[in-house]
This record gives C-alpha cells, sequence and structure tokens, in this order.
C-alpha cells in the first residue's frame, strides 16, 4: 500500500514538474472571503439550504473529504442533532433529537425511527442503517424533527439522505485515492477507491466507482477459562471451557468493506432524463467490538467465533422530466441483503447455571451432563422494493406544491439457531436441527401505501405559509415458527403448533399473524423572511412508526407510535455572506413509545411494548465562518432535556393497549410473559422524569482549518473536536442500575496536508487524546441474569493515517 502511495506521488509530482509555471497572484475580489452556496433537495425540490425553513445540516463533498469522514459513525458525529448507539456486532442505530429508547436492537425489532435515502431511494431496512462507504459523494443531508409527510412512516425522527455525484455527460473525469492508517495498541488498515465518469454522447454517461477498505482491528480476545458450577458437579470436573489456541486473538474486531456503484444518464430531449444505477457491497466483520467491563478497555474474553457477513446490493431508477412546466420524477428501488452473523452466546448459559442453578440441563442420548455454551447462528434475508411517483410545480410561482403516491413492500425472512455446543439428546433437539435448543424461523412481510402533498403559499414578499399531509395505510404479516422442542418445553416451541405446515425446514408453525391500520399526518408551517439573507419560522409536524408483531407469538401486537413537533427555528447570514448562523429550539412529544427488551425470569426472547410517553425540548445551532479567504471555522451544538412524561409499567390492559399507570400493589390483568395473572406489580419499570437514553443533554462540534500556501504547494492544517456529555444507558430501573451512564468523553482530530495542481496528500490523527469515549453498554441477556456480566462499545484508540489522492 506505501509503495502504491508513493508511486503515485512520484507520478504526479513528475507531471506537475513538466508542467510547472508561475501562477497568478488572487486579486482581492478573488481572495474576499465568503460561503459556499449550497443546494439540497430535502423538499423534494432544488434549493439553497439557507432558504429553507427546516432544520438541515449538510456536509458537502468538500467537508467529508477534509475531515476523511468514510461512514456513518465518522458523520454522525458532526450532527449535533444524530445520536446513535452500537450493537454488538458493531451496527449502528441512528436518532435524532433524542427519541431514543435504549431499546435492545433486535434484528426483528420496530421498524426504524431515521429514514435513510441514498438519492431518491430509500434503503431503510427492518434491521436498520446500510453503512455505506462514503466515497464520491456530493453531499449528506441530515433533516432533524419529523419528517412524515414528505418521506414516511420510518423519518418518524428525522431523515438522512445520502446523495452521489451523478454522470455527467459534459466532460470525462476521473480520480482515486489511496490511504493507509495504524492504530495505536491496534491493527493497521487501508483504503483504495477510484471513480470514473466517462461520456458516451451528446447526452449520455455513466459513472463507476469501486472501495476496498479494512477498518482496523483493536479490541483483545484475551485468553481466558469459564467453568459452569452445576455441569462441573454432574460431569465429575470437566465443567470447564477455553479460548486458549482457538479465538484468542489480539486486534481481532477487524472489518474488510468492498463495493462498488455503477450508474448511466440518458437524456432524452432537453426535459427528460433517465437513470438506472446498481450498487453492491459487502462486508465482513469479524469478533466482537464490545470491550468486558470486569477486564479493562478493549478487551473481553469470548469462547466462540464471532462474526457478521453483510452483502447487499441495490438496483434503482429515477426518471426525472417535465410536463409542462411542471416537474415529474418516478423513483423506483429494489434492494436485496443477507446478513448472517454468528455470536458466542455462552454468556446465557454461564449466568443461568451460576445464579440458578440450572445451567447443567443439557444431556446426550445416553443421560450424560454436556457442554451447555450456546452459540447463535443467523440468517436474515431481506428484500425491499419501493415505488414513488411524484409531481411539483414550478418553484418561482407564489403558489407551488409537491404531491406523490408511495408504495413499498418489505420482506425478511428471520432465521435464528441456538446451538448448544455439546452434542445433546435428540428428544431436546428441535426436530430437524441437529444440537439446536431453540429455532426462529419465520417470514415477515411489511407493506406501506400513501398519498403526499405539501402547498406553498408566499403570501406577500415577506409571509409564507405551508400545509402538508401524508394518508397512509399498513399491513404488517409475520408467520413461521418459534421455539423449543415438545420434549423440551411445553409453553414453546412445538407445543403450541396449530399447523403440520413444514414451513421452510421447520417441524410445524405456531405463529400466523397480521396487523394494518390506516392514518393521515399532517405538517404546518409559517415562515416570515426578514431580507434576502435572513429567515424565521415555525413548524408544527407529526412522524409515526407502523405497528407491528412480536417475533414470540405468545406476546401480543405493539401499537404504532407517534412523534408531534412544535419547533422555532432561525436561517440568517450576516457580513456579506461570510457568516451563516441557523438554529433551533423545539419541543417533541412521543406517544406510544416502541421499546423492544429483553423480559426477566429467563424467557430470553425479545419483546415489542409501548412504553408509555415522553417530552423532548431542545435547542440546536450551527454556524460557518469565512473568517477569511483562508481560514474557516465551523460548528454545532445541542441542548436537549428527554424524559418520560407518563410511566412506563411494562404491561398492557385486557385490551392490549399499555398501561400508564402502576403504583405498587397494581394487578397484571393478563400479561402472556406472567403466568400468575393475579400478581401484583412492585410500581412502574421507568417512573414518570426517567431521563431517556443514548442522548446526552449536550453534544457540539468545532472544526477550524486554515490554508496557507508553501512555494508553488496549497497547504493546510485544521483541528476538529467532537464533545458528547453523559448519557443513561438504559431506560428501566433494573437495567440503569445494572449498567448507570456512559461517561462524557471529547474526541480531537486532527489532519494537515498540501496539494498541487490535481493531486493531494493528506495526513491524519484520528482521536489525538486517545480517549476511550462509551457509546454503548449491554447485556447478553436479562439484567435479573446477565446484568452482572456487561459490555461496553468504546470510541477506537488513536491512529495515524495517510491519503493520496487525485483528479482528472
Amino acid at each position: 500500500m506505501a509503495a502504491a502511495i508513493w508511486l503515485a506521488f512520484g507520478t504526479a509530482f513528475a507531471q506537475d514538474a513538466a508542467q510547472a509555471q508561475a501562477q497568478p497572484t488572487p486579486t482581492a475580489q478573488e481572495q474576499a472571503p465568503v460561503l459556499e452556496t449550497v443546494t439540497v433537495t430535502a423538499q423534494k425540490r432544488a434549493e439553497d439550504v439557507q432558504k429553507v425553513p427546516i432544520s438541515i445540516q449538510v456536509l458537502g463533498q468538500e467537508k467529508l473529504d477534509e475531515l476523511n469522514l468514510q461512514d456513518f459513525n465518522d458523520y454522525a458525529a458532526y450532527v449535533p442533532s444524530l445520536s446513535f448507539d452500537t450493537g454488538e456486532g458493531g451496527a449502528s442505530v441512528p436518532y435524532f433529537r433524542g427519541v431514543a429508547s435504549g431499546e435492545n436492537s433486535n434484528h426483528s425489532g420496530p421498524q426504524p425511527s431515521v429514514g435513510v435515502y441514498f438519492d431518491e431511494q430509500p434503503v431503510t431496512t427492518i434491521g436498520g442503517v446500510l453503512d455505506v462507504h462514503l466515497y464520491d459523494i456530493d453531499r449528506v443531508e441530515a433533516l432533524a424533527g419529523p419528517q412524515g409527510t414528505l418521506y414516511g412512516a420510518s423519518s418518524q425522527s428525522g431523515t438522512l439522505r445520502i446523495i452521489t455525484r451523478q454522470p455527467d455527460p459534459d466532460g470525462f473525469s476521473a480520480g482515486y485515492a489511496f490511504g493507509a492508517s495504524a492504530m495505536n495498541g491496534g491493527d493497521s488498515g487501508f483504503v483504495a477507491e477510484g471513480f470514473v465518469n466517462l461520456p458516451l454522447s451528446n447526452g449520455a454517461a455513466v459513472r463507476v466507482v469501486a472501495w476496498d477498505k479494512k477498518d482496523a482491528g483493536y479490541v483483545d480476545n484475551i485468553p481466558a477459562t469459564r467453568t459452569f458450577p452445576t455441569w462441573d458437579d454432574d460431569s465429575g470436573g470437566n465443567g470447564t471451557i477455553t479460548n486458549v489456541g482457538t479465538v484468542a486473538e489480539e486486534n481481532y474486531n477487524d472489518i474488510f468493506t468492498r463495493g462498488a456503484r455503477a450508474a448511466l444518464r440518458l437524456e432524452a430531449g432537453d426535459n427528460w432524463s433517465i437513470t438506472p444505477a446498481i450498487m453492491a457491497q459487502k462486508q465482513d466483520s469479524y469478533g466482537n467490538f464490545a470491550s468486558d467491563d470486569t477486564i479493562g478497555e478493549y478487551k473481553v474474553a469470548k469462547f466462540y467465533p464471532e462474526s457478521a457477513h453483510d452483502a447487499w446490493m441495490q438496483a434503482s431508477l429515477t426518471i426525472e422530466g417535465k410536463i409542462g412546466n411542471f416537474d415529474v420524477t418516478y423513483a423506483f428501488a429494489h434492494l436485496n441483503r443477507d446478513l448472517e452473523t454468528q455470536f458466542d452466546y455462552s454468556d446465557y448459559s454461564y449466568w443461568y447455571d451460576t445464579l440458578a442453578s440450572s445451567g447443567a440441563y443439557f444431556y446426550d442420548n445416553a443421560g450424560n451432563i454436556v457442554n451447555p455454551s450456546q452459540i447463535i447462528l443467523g440468517d436474515d434475508e431481506y428484500e425491499k422494493n419501493s415505488h414513488e411517483l411524484r409531481i411539483a410545480s414550478p418553484g418561482d410561482q407564489p403558489v407551488r406544491f409537491v404531491a406523490g403516491l408511495f408504495w413499498q413492500e418489505q420482506k425478511h425472512d428471520i432465521f435464528q439457531n441456538y446451538q448448544v455446543i455439546g452434542d445433546i439428546a435428540d428428544s431436546i433437539t428441535v426436530p430437524g436441527y441437529p444440537d439446536s435448543i431453540w429455532i426462529t424461523n419465520q417470514a415477515r412481510v411489511d407493506r406501506d401505501e400513501a398519498v403526499f402533498g405539501e402547498v406553498t403559499w408566499d403570501m406577500t414578499d415577506h409571509w409564507s405559509g405551508t400545509i402538508g399531509a401524508r394518508h397512509f395505510r399498513y399491513d404488517n404479516s409475520l408467520k413461521g415458527f418459534f421455539g423449543y422442542s415438545d420434549g423440551y418445553s411445553s409453553n414453546y416451541g412445538v407445543a403450541l403448533c396449530f399447523s403440520d405446515e413444514n414451513f421452510r425446514g421447520s417441524p410445524c408453525v405456531n405463529l400466523d399473524d397480521r396487523v394494518e391500520k390506516s392514518d393521515t399526518i399532517y405538517r404546518a408551517n409559517l415562515t416570515y423572511k426578514i431580507d434576502e439573507n435572513k429567515l424565521v419560522y415555525g413548524t408544527w409536524s407529526e412522524g409515526f412508526r407502523p405497528g407491528g408483531l412480536n417475533r414470540n407469538g405468545t406476546v401480543g401486537p405493539y401499537l404504532p407510535d407517534y412523534l408531534t413537533n412544535w419547533e422555532l427555528g432561525w436561517k440568517t447570514t450576516w457580513m456579506n455572506n461570510r457568516l451563516a448562523f441557523n438554529g433551533a429550539i423545539f419541543q417533541e412529544d412521543w406517544d406510544d413509545i416502541q421499546y423492544s427488551f429483553l423480559p426477566p425470569s429467563g424467557s430470553g426472547l425479545t419483546v415489542i411494548r409501548n412504553a408509555g410517553n415522553a417530552r423532548i425540548r431542545g435547542l440546536e445551532m450551527d454556524v460557518n465562518w469565512a473568517a477569511t479567504y483562508n481560514f474557516r471555522v465551523s460548528g454545532g451544538l445541542a441542548f436537549y432535556d428527554a424524559e418520560l412524561t407518563k410511566e412506563y409499567c411494562g404491561f398492557n390492559d385486557l385490551a392490549g393497549n399499555p398501561v400508564t399507570s402502576c403504583p405498587p400493589g397494581t394487578i397484571n390483568p393478563n400479561d402472556p410473559l406472567d403466568p400468575d395473572d393475579d400478581e401484583a406489580v412492585d410500581g412502574p419499570q421507568a417512573p414518570v422524569g426517567t431521563r431517556l437514553p443514548v442522548t446526552p443533554r449536550f453534544k457540539g462540534n468545532l472544526t477550524g482549518r486554515y490554508a496557507f500556501d508553501v512555494g508553488t504547494f496549497e497547504s493546510y492544517v485544521q483541528g476538529a473536536v467532537v464533545h458528547v456529555g453523559n448519557r443513561p444507558a438504559a431506560l428501566t430501573i433494573e437495567d440503569l442500575a445494572a449498567f448507570g451512564d456512559l461517561e462524557s468523553y471529547t474526541k480531537v482530530d486532527l489532519s494537515a496536508g498540501f496539494r498541487r495542481n490535481n493531486w493531494a496528500l493528506d495526513f491524519f490523527i484520528t482521536n489525538a487524546f486517545d480517549e476511550a469515549g462509551e457509546l454503548t453498554r449491554f447485556a447478553q441477556c436479562a439484567t435479573d441474569t446477565c446484568g452482572t456480566q456487561s459490555y461496553t462499545v468504546h470510541t477506537p484508540p488513536r491512529s495515524f493515517g495517510v491519503r493520496f489522492s487525485q483528479e482528472f
């Protein structure tokens, strides 16, 4: 890699030397500091971001390159309104404005509350965000607050839009970049990227992009042994497992990412274009990204191999044109995703054995006690098809509108195999699956239909108003098998089957249900334009997530949850377009929160409930300042006060509605998770005033960049700092007692480099002060069982990197 970088560098330097000539000194006018105009399409039409009356932050191509932002975790740090939760396999779940409950991020949980779009096409799957590698990207738009009217179900709290650079018939262009990095106490990584834009004719061009990347590992899986007390007693002292010589390894959490995309643009006359595109990526991650709190930062003791292989492909078609003066857009997307995972689940067996002396129940056909450790083998297959057809009236008219139709179908084939390491008896094995104590084998289908529209009226030169609505209908179903064999349990699995259908290899069907609902959400906005460079606005808007079905068929459906937003914001530019200062204050009411969790008492299967109501109040601000022609400063900050306004009791009434008042002594009337219908509860699992987890009270970032000339080289130095305040790690009293708060942290990134003509060499120090910031804390099973064995995901250690890039 280093040789390739310096070979490319040497070639570029030789070209420059051959072409070197004196550069004219910039005039005073050319050196005048001014902010670049940023065009966005957040409201389904092209607009100057400073004229759009919504809370939106934009990371353009230049900013992405300057900060070396390559994936979701990178750019999320520089959007104050955006937080995220990172799970056991390293995948992240985004949240806007504190709309987070700290739920268990199950593979068959609620639909996400943040929608993610790649150009015109949604790429939000049931299992969360696709971590698209960022290269040859025009911009990332982060839209905070409910975007339900224009973007629908999974944009309840906000929308992320990744906009690519499009094929350009006007001329050939190409580029490439090589990078290498080394991590303090960790492994080394690399990235190789390239693109080519090739005109085919006056009205046609193709653009091809490819990337190959390795993220360095930094978590050590240390040699360790584990003795199961009951198994040890019953097996005559053989109840010990070890990872020595098997999976113990330093820096074992590497990620390898390869992908490519290609787009073809065909212009049909002056007014129509057709853009088919295809994109594919495969990400292979190994090991675990969490640290064992009892061992130390970046250290863990896992006894069986862990990995995740995430391969997806999306084909899309965008047709844009005009009918008269009206813009017409059709967007189609087809997404296939296959996520294969393997995780060490031995904590589950060990802590049941240690705390309840019930871990030695696994035996072979001869009646001998066997190793009770478990692994989870998962194969989640996703298929998503979406269509959107919309029309927009001319944007320069005093009355203008956007209206459209939307249809989407998501399929999720769920297969989770809980396999015991020991050779267990046939009588306790799920029929058809050797050594498997539990199987989840289900087909989930989520269907969404909607009609939407917004109308804006410029009432005077200063006042304008917008009203919008989205009428939606969802129809969600879940069918299949879950549970044990009939020789192991009379409460789950085969014992619950009502059909002998061989469902994709499972012995029978014990779950077949569906939920459907239609409703309408609204948005209203009033904007006052002070002058050409300043405006203030007020917005009332709604967002939603569909209800759904629990993969634990003994638990009833969960309801949709809704978010209502009141917002007062401003967009202002000062000092002859040298300073932009934007912000918003808001209150959001979150009703019937969808909350997924591992229930206590050993059921071990994630359940989704509606967890009361919450209120989030906040202030967000961002600034961009061209201090001089060669010194720029940008930053953002956010303050949040997010808490429950109705207590979370953890059970429903007889009609299936969440109970939101449960003082001690309240009777749980009919909850399948509690076999004793007459048992009184001790009080709420989370009382009124409980702070919502994941999002800090304060988050902020600041970046300064100074450019200067050294001879014929354009050089720069840059510093960026991100601060994240402390956050509760969980919602409920029990979980919070086990996990506590995630401590605040400050992360500093430094960079420097130089450019000449068409090539650049950049040097990066990421996390310069080696801050092990706490991102997430969790346990592998319910806290009443595994609460003493928690894990923490930290920010990666300090790393040093170099990147050489060139464009033609």
